[in-house]
């Protein structure tokens, strides 16, 4: 399994705007060819830090994840919402 953790900080009164188009990101990735899982997570003590975790069968289904039209649109919109550039961690599952 290949995962990725997407390490986001997002600028504080975008927050709400983030949610929504991540949320609509997660849920057409789920539907992709060797998508596993895709969550969305929300920092507890800290609203405006997210973790995307995107576990994928292999590396190829992750990379052509990154081709498709809905993440294409998500990076787009939300790029001018983060506080920093947006980190990814690579995994391999167990």
């Amino acid at each position: 399994m290949f995962v990725t953790l997407v390490y986001v900080k997002v600028k504080p009164e975008f927050v709400s705007e983030f949610i929504k188009a991540s949320q609509k990101n997660s849920q057409q990735s789920v539907r992709e060819t060797g998508n596993i899982r895709f969550d969305v997570l929300q920092k507890s003590e800290n609203s405006s830090e997210f973790v995307l975790y995107e576990a994928y069968d292999n590396e190829a289904s992750a990379a052509a994840h990154k081709e498709t039209a809905h993440y294409r649109e998500w990076r787009d919109t939300v790029a001018d919402w983060m506080a920093e550039p947006r980190q990814g961690v690579r995994y391999t599952g167990l």
